[in-house]
């Protein structure tokens, strides 16, 4: 394309600019500006690294078939990349709307109802999302490398809330104090390699006593949202089931479920191995008794028959059977390295295991305190969307997870040995990048528009301005324009 152009000065180019902006509305909402920016020649350096993980992941098919879906208005998979990439923007949903970029965005209310409707199924999103991640992280191990669930639960806290549906006072195991707020119960997958979040549950107290807010009446028996609501209040142990059940019926292969102490117990352990799953957790030392050798232990009495004087960080092991469903279960004493003299007790049912397996399987369970941590401290887990319902309670939790699982997808894609740490601010500079980028591809789109329909005039001074400022930009500039040709 050659361009020979005719204006008077400059103030007459920047309005002619801004009205054919007005005019054909060139700039896109929200999400496009953002992430779906690629040039035509597939530019790595100005691509957008979400913009393929997001296609390779199918997160557009997954969101209709999840019924996650508008019959008008802004496209749902323009306001949920949008609400995906924000935290990666320094900003919250409040502050982009109040910003110069308000004008990018749909309006404050479009992205409300999204995330307050209660017919969406974020959890079968979520589930269905993990499914296709965990299956492209197992193709690059070997198939005999062992894939574990770990199940966990962080305090969401709420303190500065009152009327925010379901709060209740919950106790914080960290600060041991009441607080208000949730609880967030957690199913991930790994291969000790990557972690995945495949499931969650904002669960309220199960005592009504300690509501501070009940559950919103009128809600439609029939959606997702009354469900999510009856799960809430249910009981941690039925709700961990309902769980591993879900992630199973997605097509998330697994042997073994990692739990800490609160769930390691004589009922919960049955229910898992009704499931087609062992398990390995940690014991404390409570009234639990164990058959052995035709009498009953408990874990004090197990210990004495174990000699502690070795060296190394395994002790010894004792198979046992639980008392009331007579599971046969194998004991791992392991050296406590915080506390010198202690020793912490391993528990699994799979009773082939050796004791160096059993200690570095139920290692893997550290994967999820790091995304608890990662994704509170840095992707605004539990602060980000400070709405009053229960749907953007649990919308908002989906959105954090599915951001987790896009940085893991990216550093396992690439081989890349960052931590998620790392990769999150580079992707915020990243970020930066293709909005400078898109912003100027789309102001010169427009100008060339002007041109063509002889809107906007310049004259030679000016255009010998703009060829000298073309020419000597970087190669990833004008690799935005590559049908373009200057001349005087």
């Amino acid at each position: 394309m050659q361009i020979f152009l005719y204006i008077d000065n400059k103030k007459h180019l920047l309005s002619g600019i801004i009205r054919l902006a007005k005019s054909k509305k060139y700039l896109k909402k929200g999400a496009n500006l953002m992430i779906n920016h690629t040039d035509e020649n597939n530019n790595p350096e100005i691509q957008c690294k979400f913009g393929n993980a997001i296609r390779e992941l199918g997160i557009c098919r997954l969101l209709k078939e999840s019924n996650i879906r508008k019959k008008k208005g802004g496209s749902v998979y323009e306001i949920f990349q949008f609400l995906l990439l924000l935290v990666f923007q320094n900003c919250n949903l409040f502050h982009f709307l109040n910003s110069k970029k308000q004008d990018l965005a749909f309006s404050k209310n479009t992205y409300y109802r999204f995330l307050n409707e209660p017919g969406y199924n974020w959890q079968r999103f979520l589930s269905l999302l993990s499914a296709r991640a965990a299956a492209y992280f197992s193709s690059l191990t070997h198939r005999e490398r062992v894939k574990c669930l770990v199940l966990d639960d962080s305090v969401i806290e709420r303190n500065r809330s009152k009327q925010v549906e379901l709060l209740s006072w919950i106790y914080n195991h960290v600060t041991h104090r009441m607080v208000r707020g949730f609880n967030m119960l957690t199913l991930g997958w790994t291969d000790g390699y990557s972690f995945v979040p495949a499931a969650f549950n904002m669960m309220a107290s199960a005592n009504p006593g300690k509501h501070i807010m009940g559950a919103a009446s009128g809600i439609d028996r029939r959606k997702s949202g009354y469900k999510r609501r009856r799960e809430a209040v249910c009981h941690k142990p039925d709700a961990a089931i309902a769980m591993i059940r879900n992630v199973l019926k997605a097509g998330i292969q697994a042997s073994y479920v990692l739990m800490d102490t609160w769930f390691t117990n004589e009922p919960f352990i049955s229910n898992i191995l009704s499931e087609g799953l062992d398990v390995i957790g940690m014991l404390k030392d409570n009234k639990q008794l164990y058959h052995y050798r035709g009498r009953l232990y408990n874990l004090k009495a197990l210990s004495k028959l174990v000699a502690f004087n070795k060296a190394g960080n395994v002790f010894g092991s004792i198979t046992v059977t639980t008392k009331k469903h007579d599971i046969p279960v194998k004991l791992v004493f392991v050296r406590n390295r915080n506390k010198a003299g202690e020793y912490i007790i391993l528990l699994t049912t799979d009773c082939s295991l050796c004791n160096s397996e059993v200690v570095r399987l139920y290692g893997n369970r550290w994967s999820i305190e790091l995304f608890f941590r990662a994704s509170k401290s840095l992707l605004c887990l539990g602060s980000e969307f400070q709405g009053l319902s229960y749907d953007m309670t649990v919308s908002s939790t989906a959105i954090v997870f599915t951001r987790y699982i896009l940085l893991e997808w990216l550093r396992r894609k690439a081989n890349d040995p960052k931590t998620i740490c790392e990769l999150f601010y580079v992707c915020c500079d990243d970020i930066q990048d293709i909005e400078l980028c898109t912003a100027l591809s789309n102001l010169v789109s427009i100008f060339m528009e002007g041109l063509r329909t002889e809107a906007i005039k310049i004259t030679n001074a000016i255009k010998m301005q703009l060829i000298n400022w073309f020419v000597s930009q970087p190669a990833f500039i004008k690799a935005l324009f590559p049908k373009s040709v200057w001349e005087v």
